[in-house]
């Protein structure tokens, strides 16, 4: 089930919008500003972003060329109350995946997310098993990961935490974040738990343990391109 973060500082907007995507099947977070929403996409987790223009503190073009300077490549639907078509191509070249002008129907919304999503989520099981990034060949099905092509013994905790990382791929995750998806919700660990498992998948990934990358006051992030 996807998780859409909606940004808009009408409490009201945020009302309609959740309403209409949780009756779709979607679960959906708010946030009121553009630092806001920023604050929630650091710790991963979203898988599209609808992101109003025209907001204090920080408005919808900032925080979307904050986003992708960050390498937070979160699809993102601008929502605006603008129609001139410098805006709407503003956005787009920002960044932005789509755009929806105020007033607009929810079910038009609704239909946009599905769309967007459905060009952008990764796809699942039988379409996407495995990931290969240089010399880590990470399988799903199998569950089994290889580096340069020996098999890396690492326990089902691990893999999980690896696939987590390649799943939110160059998303910096905080530490609670990753004991809530790892672990699970329910799980009252300490951040050294992380920590320690990461110390221990990183040894096992030998050449490619600088794939995974520790943002520092944050957490860590998965990033192949990491020199």
């Amino acid at each position: 089930m996807a998780k859409i973060l909606v940004v808009d500082d009408e409490p009201r907007i945020r009302d309609l919008i959740r309403e209409h995507l949780q009756y779709a099947g979607f679960t959906c977070e708010e946030a009121s500003d553009g630092a806001a929403a920023l604050s929630v996409l650091t710790q991963g987790g979203i898988d599209l972003v609808i992101l109003d223009i025209m907001m204090p503190f920080m408005d919808g073009m900032t925080c979307l060329r904050e986003m992708r300077t960050r390498k937070i490549m979160t699809p993102v639907i601008m929502l605006t109350a603008r129609s001139e078509e410098y805006d709407k191509l503003a956005g787009l070249e920002g960044g932005a995946d789509d755009y929806v002008v105020k007033p607009f129907s929810p079910r038009e919304l609704v239909a946009r997310v599905k769309a967007v999503l459905g060009r952008t989520m990764p796809k699942t099981d039988e379409n996407q098993s495995s990931y290969v990034f240089g010399d880590l060949n990470i399988d799903t099905a199998s569950h089994t990961v290889k580096v340069a092509g020996q098999e890396a013994p690492l326990t089902p905790k691990e893999f999980d935490l690896l696939v987590f990382l390649v799943s939110n791929k160059g998303i910096a995750l905080s530490r609670e974040k990753i004991l809530q998806k790892v672990w699970n919700y329910d799980y009252y660990g300490e951040d050294r738990t992380v920590d320690t498992h990461i110390k221990m998948l990183r040894s096992h990934l030998g050449p490619c343990r600088n794939y995974i990358v520790t943002v520092w006051g944050i957490g860590y992030k998965f990033d192949p391109d990491t020199l």
